[in-house]
């Protein structure tokens, strides 16, 4: 049985995500393994700083693994830091990156077989969208390929910050279906082991389908 998965806004590691005790409760209180490999060209450092001092301040440890290249993500120590850990983070930034660096390596299958023994995972704003496929294109609002933890899904993060045009032409080009998941920051969509989808946060999740809103029930 999968981990918990949880699908971040953006804006993480501030005090309206209220989902990151529950994260850390299910994880076994485990010290949280944080990639800054979205932020790599976005001073990654301050990330994992930021990090675990939010951690620290809920009673927890958090660590940075800086894979920030391929050849990081191809890297056997930084693949075992994986399959080790209970709490896997993907921090935001860059998803085209992200997706470049971990598309088919080996710390990627580390990660999915990771979760699928039942290691807890975030991702927020590019690692939630790159989490998923299609993936939303953050330069016009189209799709593009995801990693595909998650098929036959799309995050548009930062919702409440989003571009209301660009939000409404992805909503328009989505293939008949498919539902697209606008999630605000410091807001998550969690994914329970059982496969159970549910809401919190500071914000609001809107799924749309076809065009219209949506309940949670449309989601795989």
């Amino acid at each position: 049985m999968s981990g918990w998965l949880a699908l971040v806004g953006g804006a993480e590691w501030r005090d309206g995500c209220t989902f990151d005790r529950a994260l850390l409760e299910a994880s076994g209180n485990a010290e949280v393994l944080i990639l800054p490999t979205a932020a790599a060209y976005e001073h990654p450092e301050r990330a994992v700083d930021w990090a675990v001092d939010y951690f620290g301040k809920l009673g927890a440890k958090a660590r940075g693994l800086m894979v920030l290249n391929r050849r990081d993500a191809e890297d056997e120590a930084n693949c075992a830091a994986v399959r080790e850990a209970r709490f896997v983070y993907l921090a935001g930034g860059s998803p085209m990156h992200l997706r470049s660096v971990l598309k088919d390596s080996k710390l990627w299958h580390a990660l999915v077989s990771a979760w699928n023994e039942g290691m807890v995972l975030a991702g927020s704003s590019a690692g939630a969208m790159v989490l998923c496929d299609p993936m939303v294109d953050p330069r016009g609002g189209a799709f593009t390929l995801g990693l595909a933890l998650v098929a036959q899904v799309a995050v548009i993060p930062h919702h409440d910050k989003w571009s209301p045009e660009k939000a409404r032409r992805t909503i328009k080009l989505a293939p008949g279906g498919l539902p697209i998941v606008a999630i605000d920051e410091q807001t998550a969509l969690l994914r329970s082991p059982e496969g159970t989808w549910s809401v919190e946060g500071d914000g609001q999740v809107i799924v749309f389908c076809d065009g219209h809103e949506a309940g949670l029930d449309v989601l795989p």
